[in-house]
């Protein structure tokens, strides 16, 4: 099975979740989950991880966690494997608790943390849990609304700060943003790029060019390999109008390039053309079968291909 991308370095933001193996409770009391509390507290301490943001559900957990040395996997490994070994020991089992590995976002903290902590506190309530994310009792909100019995090592102040920087009405202004969203399903992770990401285009530039233009994309690494050759929908259709196409052509090769290259979902490239998902799949079909009988048809869309970069995702 493919690893998913990791990309480490100082200062790195992450939406982190992890889920138990089968889907399976992962918390059964609440020492359980106070145990799990004082396995992130010790992250903080050894691995000087900065929680901002947590919230504990029955078969996963969320975390919004900023890595100032870089060394994400290593504070994972203490989270994830000191839980593993007290929750074994105390029930006399053996095995894994989580499913695979955990997921990592890396996440432009500027421009999307508060919004996630927002969508870490209300998971609960989306859960069908609780009316209110102030009535559960294993998440941040609480902290992040009235400060009272606080814990030292969870962060606050970074996310209050962009509502306010007075600590009171920043308080206030928080618990009426969250207010805000009750009974909405709005995922900000749905704009997640190559499975990775979640920052503007000029954010996911930056990372590529500093942290991948020098590692090499093998299929051990599909989400790095797709970050580094997608293009958008624009970009391939701008290039494919640069080739002595006839219209009706130059349309058809677009959809092809984009079904087969850009990474987009179907239904992303049938609103651009204004098509069915399923007629973006039969236009896609028909134009390969189209190059197997025209070769210098094929040559032309290689040609593009290999200006583009691009490769199959």
């Amino acid at each position: 099975m493919a690893r998913p991308l990791r990309i480490q370095y100082p200062g790195a933001s992450y939406h982190v979740t992890s889920r138990g193996n089968e889907r399976r409770d992962i918390y059964k009391s609440q020492r359980d989950r106070e145990k799990f509390l004082h396995y992130l507290e010790m992250a903080t301490q050894r691995y000087h991880a900065i929680i901002h943001a947590y919230c504990l559900m029955s078969n996963h957990y969320h975390l919004l966690i900023e890595t100032p040395e870089g060394n994400l996997s290593q504070i994972m490994q203490h989270i994830n494997g000191s839980y593993t070994t007290y929750y074994n020991v105390k029930r006399k089992r053996a095995g894994h608790l989580f499913q695979g590995r955990y997921s990592a976002i890396l996440i432009d903290a500027d421009a999307y943390a508060l919004e996630l902590s927002r969508y870490i506190h209300l998971n609960p309530v989306r859960a069908g849990m609780v009316e209110h994310p102030g009535h559960h009792p294993w998440s941040s909100y609480c902290h992040y609304v009235n400060g009272k019995d606080a814990p030292e090592w969870l962060q606050t102040r970074t996310i209050l700060a962009q509502l306010s920087q007075n600590e009171e009405a920043a308080r206030g202004k928080y618990r009426q943003f969250v207010q805000d969203r009750l009974g909405d399903t709005t995922n900000p992770l749905k704009g997640v790029a190559a499975g990775t990401f979640l920052g503007s285009e000029l954010f996911i530039d930056a990372i590529r060019e500093k942290y991948l233009s020098g590692r090499n994309a093998d299929r051990n690494l599909p989400k790095h390999r797709a970050l580094t050759t997608q293009r958008s929908i624009s970009q391939i259709v701008e290039k494919v109008a640069s080739k002595n196409f006839e219209h009706a052509l130059a349309r058809k090769a677009a959809i092809y390039l984009c079904h087969r290259y850009s990474g987009e979902k179907l239904r992303n490239i049938g609103e651009y053309f204004q098509l069915s998902e399923s007629g973006v799949t039969q236009a896609s079909r028909r134009f390969s079968e189209r190059q197997k009988e025209d070769g210098a048809l094929f040559r032309q869309v290689q040609q593009i291909v290999e200006e583009l970069g691009l490769c199959n995702v």
